[in-house]
C-alpha cells in the first residue's frame, strides 16, 4: 500500500478516514480557532461582552499567536474549511489592530506648551522612583495614581516647591491619587468612583485647560459592569465643557480593543501615543513589556492639542510603566 493509502483509507460510507493524529490536530485547532472566534465576535460587535471576554480584549494582539498555531495544525492536517476559518480570523484581526481613533494636527496658532506625566505608582511602592523621573523629565503637569498616604507624604516633601498646585484624593492603597502642577489649579468636582479621580482647571500661561486624572476599577471577574459604569463617567466628563481644552490622563485598565475605552476616544479626543506613533506600546505589566503586555495608561487630550516626544519609561518598584508627552495647544481648534 503506498503512502497516500496508508494515510487515507475510504470507509464503506465513502468518506476519509483521518489517521488519528491529525484528528487531534484537527481538534486542537478548532478549539483554539472557536476561542479566539468568541473574542473576535465581541470586537466586531463592538461590544466588551462579560468575563473572560474584557480580559482577552485587553490583549487581543496577541490572540495572533493562538491563530497562527491553529492555522499550522489545519494544514499539516489538511483540514482545508478550517484554514480558511483561520485566515479570515487573522484578516479579522490584523484590522482591528490597526490604531484606533482620530489624528490630525490642530488648526490656530499655538499659544502654550506644556509637558504631561503620568504613573501608576502601585499601592505608592514606585513613588521614590517617580520623583526621580519627574526631576529628571521635568513636566509641568503630574498625573499619580494609586498614591497611598505614604506616596502623598513624599510627593509633599520633595516635590512641593517644584509643584506648588495640587488636587488629591486622600487614600490608602489604590484609593488615593494626586494631580501636581507648576501652573495654579482651580478645583473642580472630578469623576466619582471607586478609586480616587480628581480634577481641576489649570491656567496655563493665560489659558484654561481642564486636567482630570482617570482610573476606574479593572474588568477583573464580578466588577465588569463596574469597571464599565466608571469608563462612562469618565466619558461623560469629557463632553462636560467642549468649550475648554481637556488633558484626561492616568490609568484606564482598557486599552483601544475595549469599546467602553473607544466610546471616550468617540468624544473626539484623542491618545498623544498615537499622535506621536508610540500607540499599543505596552505600559503594563511592566515586568513582561514592551515582549507582552498591553497599553492602558494614556494621556487623552482634546483636538486643541498637538503632542509630540511621547515616551514610554521604566519605573522601578511598580507594575506600570508611566508615559510623559509635551503637548501644544493652539488656539481656535
Amino acid at each position: 500500500m503506498d503512502t497516500a493509502a496508508a494515510e487515507w483509507t475510504a470507509r464503506d460510507d465513502g468518506r476519509e478516514h483521518r489517521p488519528p493524529g491529525r484528528r487531534l490536530g484537527v481538534w486542537c485547532a478548532g478549539l483554539l480557532f472557536a476561542g479566539v472566534s468568541v473574542v473576535v465576535g465581541f470586537r466586531a460587535a463592538d461590544s466588551d461582552g462579560i468575563t473572560p471576554v474584557p480580559q482577552f480584549l485587553a490583549f487581543l494582539p496577541w490572540l495572533l499567536v493562538p491563530t497562527a498555531v491553529a492555522l499550522l495544525l489545519t494544514l499539516l492536517s489538511r483540514w482545508w474549511p478550517g484554514t480558511l476559518w483561520g485566515v479570515v480570523l487573522l484578516g479579522l484581526l490584523a484590522w482591528f489592530i490597526e490604531p484606533y481613533g482620530k489624528v490630525g494636527d490642530p488648526v490656530g496658532r499655538p499659544v502654550a506648551e506644556l509637558r504631561v506625566l503620568t504613573s501608576n505608582v502601585e499601592f505608592g511602592q514606585g513613588t521614590g522612583s517617580l520623583v526621580t523621573a519627574v526631576r529628571r523629565e521635568k513636566p509641568d503637569v503630574v498625573f499619580v495614581v494609586e498614591c497611598d498616604y505614604e506616596c502623598d507624604a513624599l510627593l509633599k516633601r520633595d516635590l512641593s516647591k517644584d509643584y506648588p498646585h495640587r488636587r488629591a484624593v486622600a487614600g490608602g492603597g489604590s484609593e488615593g491619587s494626586v494631580i501636581l502642577s507648576r501652573f495654579p489649579l482651580r478645583p473642580t468636582e472630578g469623576v466619582p468612583g471607586t478609586m480616587g479621580m480628581p480634577g481641576a482647571v489649570a491656567d496655563v500661561d493665560g489659558h484654561a485647560v481642564r486636567l482630570q486624572l482617570a482610573h476606574p476599577m479593572p474588568p477583573l471577574p464580578g466588577q465588569v459592569d463596574l469597571w464599565r459604569r466608571e469608563l462612562a463617567a469618565l466619558r461623560e466628563a469629557a463632553t462636560a465643557d467642549p468649550g475648554t481644552p481637556l488633558v484626561l490622563a492616568g490609568d484606564f485598565n482598557a486599552s483601544q480593543d475595549h469599546a467602553a475605552f473607544r466610546r471616550i476616544l468617540d468624544t473626539g479626543l484623542r491618545d498623544a501615543s498615537r499622535l506621536d506613533g508610540a500607540d499599543r506600546t505596552a505600559t503594563w505589566p511592566a515586568r513582561t513589556a514592551p515582549t507582552l503586555g498591553v497599553q492602558i495608561d494614556h494621556v487623552l487630550v482634546s483636538e486643541d492639542f498637538g503632542a509630540s516626544r511621547t515616551r514610554i519609561l521604566d519605573l522601578a518598584d511598580t507594575d506600570h510603566r508611566a508615559v510623559v508627552t509635551d503637548l501644544t495647544l493652539h488656539e481656535g481648534s
